[in-house]
């Protein structure tokens, strides 16, 4: 066995195990034991892989910040708090709820990363369609939806784009100012086209609602969750890295939580998930054996190195593909490689749109995806893989298109 297919059989079964997770297993269960391999079969230096880690190592503990975040901004109400307004300014209205859930979701992804979405902001929404006798699909499919694609507006918002943002050379407001138009254009496809596949659902009469839940503003949280994002800002421009305002936002409120015993430290700890973080980084020495190991010049000879619009075009679409292959932390790491260094913004943008977009066409091509189907197994709203890869086979090209003309035309303006 050649030193290229043992790694992508490595690669192949740590992703098999990571989609499958059986019985709840950590990911990193396999993937530890992966980078070791490769190690051991000499597909990757102690040296490389030591390098990876590194690189790595400040994007892994801005994941874990960010993630405790969103379980303290959770204990604090915020989302119950977002559901009972969400019912309220619903009125029983389907089309009026899709709209909030495109608002709410596109909000959270942003700020507080899409796993946040998928994981807490999800069954909030499910639940607000049963209070408002709604049918329940075309607001949970939002949910996932928008885990992803609307997760290309800023550097916190998506593992993919923590990694992109690292090897893109631009500050937290340049990368959201050259995104902001792409994200706005991707949200209003995913609307339209959602609108339209689901129109029997939003024109069915609902039943009698029930009253929306008064659940108390959650001011405290919220006001640190909204001077964490001014900080994020702020801190690019004093050359201050994004994981110490996250870590200080998660610090102010796990204090809070702890002194008033809503959550134990054990379970501050598990909301950083260690292990997942520990997956990303075994996954990343895996990746790079694979890369250095014959994909990387497979790669590098058909990736566009232009920064023009079919450039752009060809490789969101090539990033797109790798995601739905192989996942799209995993397409990341290794199209990053591929451009080498100091590769253009605009490039790196564009596989950041490809790996965003493009896994709303099938299961395996996120994480996420993986998790919104699990939290809604068993309900009402359970997901089909018919309608998952219809839904994804409109949105997706419509939205790799629209993404990257938009972000071609921001490129040219600055």
């Amino acid at each position: 066995m050649t030193g290229g297919v043992a790694a992508v059989v490595l690669l192949g079964v740590v992703l098999a195990f990571a989609v499958a997770k059986p019985r709840g297993l950590p990911e990193a269960l396999v993937a530890v034991p992966a980078a070791g391999l490769v190690l051991l079969l000499g597909l990757t230096t102690p040296a490389a892989a030591l390098e990876e880690i590194v690189e790595l190592g400040p994007t892994i503990a801005f994941l874990a910040a960010i993630l405790l975040l969103g379980y303290l901004a959770e204990v604090e109400s915020v989302f119950s708090w977002l559901g009972a307004r969400m019912a309220a300014a619903g009125r029983g209205s389907p089309q009026r709820l899709l709209g909030l859930t495109f608002v709410a979701a596109s909000a959270t992804t942003a700020v507080l990363s899409l796993d946040a979405t998928v994981v807490l902001l999800t069954p909030v929404v499910l639940a607000t369609a049963r209070l408002l006798a709604v049918r329940a699909r075309p607001h949970v499919y939002a949910c996932t939806h928008l885990a992803n694609s609307a997760s290309l507006v800023l550097p916190v918002s998506n593992l993919t784009n923590l990694l992109a943002f690292a090897a893109s050379g631009l500050t937290f407001l340049g990368f959201a100012a050259l995104m902001a138009v792409p994200w706005l254009v991707v949200i209003a496809v995913e609307y339209a086209a959602f609108r339209w596949w689901f129109r029997g659902d939003l024109r069915a009469a609902p039943a009698a609602p029930a009253p929306a839940p008064d659940v108390a503003t959650p001011g405290f949280a919220l006001a640190v969750l909204a001077a964490t994002l001014v900080g994020f800002g702020v801190s690019s421009l004093f050359g201050i890295e994004p994981v110490w305002v996250a870590a200080a936002g998660a610090v102010v409120l796990g204090v809070r939580v702890l002194l008033a015993r809503r959550a134990r430290p054990v379970a501050l700890l598990r909301a950083a998930d260690p292990l997942f973080c520990l997956f990303v980084l075994a996954l990343g020495v895996v990746v790079g054996a694979v890369t250095e190991n014959g994909l990387g010049a497979a790669l590098a000879a058909v990736v566009p190195s232009a920064v023009t619009l079919p450039g752009l075009l060809g490789l969101a679409v090539l990033a797109a593909v790798l995601a739905n292959v192989v996942n799209n932390i995993p397409a990341t790491l290794v199209l990053l490689a591929v451009l080498g260094d100091a590769p253009a913004p605009g490039l790196v943008l564009a596989v950041l749109i490809g790996v965003n977009v493009g896994p709303n066409l099938t299961y395996v091509g996120s994480l996420a995806t993986l998790l919104w189907r699990r939290v809604l197994s068993g309900t009402e709203a359970a997901p089909s893989v018919r309608e998952f890869t219809g839904l994804g086979l409109l949105t997706v090209p419509l939205g790799l298109v629209a993404a990257v003309l938009a972000l071609w035309v921001g490129l040219r303006l600055t």
